[in-house]
């Protein structure tokens, strides 16, 4: 069976409408192709050959996503430098104006002027911020970000935040510095990245002492996940119990394995098709407000 033909057959199986995949990334074909160039160096952040499924030109790109039935996806992008943040999100807020199934994406940094191009995001209309700690390698509780932070709080906007310390660690990665934002920041809508890879367990307990914290299941269960940091089996039972808090990622175009082995490897863990519905497309149908 192809790979679209098994994506088509779940999608059925399921009676699904379409998926909703939170974590994708379309950037200007400048920074696309750098971040290509890092991932084919197998660059330090990386640390393994990763050779990249779907090079493709930009609308080629959109045709897969969309033949694959997918309804709503993000354009995340992220800064690695000062000055950068603000470029990015106007390019973010046209791309998502001339791709309607584009949930429109922003991001940020720790530097002077980030509360203000973040509250003019809010007020253009941002559904989903990203922020990538280990590649930006900055702490999420610099001061430069507390008015940052206070105003995506109150305004509820979620934010896809790439803090595990995988696939390499980071002077910022992991669990404690997002204890500590959440201490000062309790209501952070934070969506974490890969289910916290390598961090499952610590990540899974703050989502359960911070009821708006999700998580994603970006690469999370592939084969070549697994081979590097496989989730413990035995916090199987933890996803079911976070059921409505999960949230369907890929990393597409970033991936080195065709999409549907993502959603393969999803339906393998033997959850349950309530439990994969809402995985891949209802959680984030109601997070998101997609009818």
């Amino acid at each position: 069976m192809s790979d679209e033909d098994y994506i088509a057959s779940l999608r059925d199986r399921l009676g699904l409408p379409g998926i909703i995949d939170i974590h994708t990334h379309f950037m200007p074909d400048p920074v696309m192709r750098k971040v290509w160039g890092y991932f084919d160096a197998a660059g330090p952040l990386v640390g393994r050959e990763w050779p990249i499924a779907y090079r493709d030109e930009e609308q080629v790109r959109l045709k897969t996503l969309r033949g694959f039935g997918v309804r709503a996806f993000t354009s995340m992008v992220y800064p690695h430098k000062p000055d950068m943040a603000a470029w990015l999100n106007g390019w973010t807020a046209d791309f998502a104006a001339r791709t309607p199934d584009c949930l429109h994406t922003a991001t940020f940094y720790p530097e002077p002027g980030a509360g203000e191009y973040v509250r003019a995001a809010l007020t253009a209309g941002v559904r989903v911020f990203k922020v990538h700690i280990q590649v930006g390698d900055f702490d999420p509780g610099d001061p430069l970000l507390d008015e940052v932070w206070g105003l995506i709080q109150d305004a509820g906007v979620p934010v896809v935040i790439h803090c595990g310390s995988g696939p390499a660690p980071g002077r910022f990665t992991g669990p404690d510095p997002i204890r500590a934002l959440l201490r000062r920041f309790p209501r952070l809508p934070l969506i974490i990245a890969h289910l916290g890879a390598p961090e499952y367990r610590e990540f899974l307990d703050i989502a359960a002492d911070h009821d708006r914290v999700l998580l994603d299941t970006t690469m999370n269960f592939t084969d070549f996940f697994e081979a590097a940091d496989p989730f413990p089996v035995t916090e199987h039972a933890r996803l079911r119990d976070f059921s409505d808090r999960i949230l369907f990622g890929s990393d597409f175009p970033n991936i080195p394995y065709p999409y549907g082995h993502a959603l393969f490897a999803l339906e393998r863990l033997d959850l349950g098709a309530d439990w994969l519905r809402r995985v891949l497309h209802d959680n984030a149908a109601r997070i998101f407000g997609i009818e």
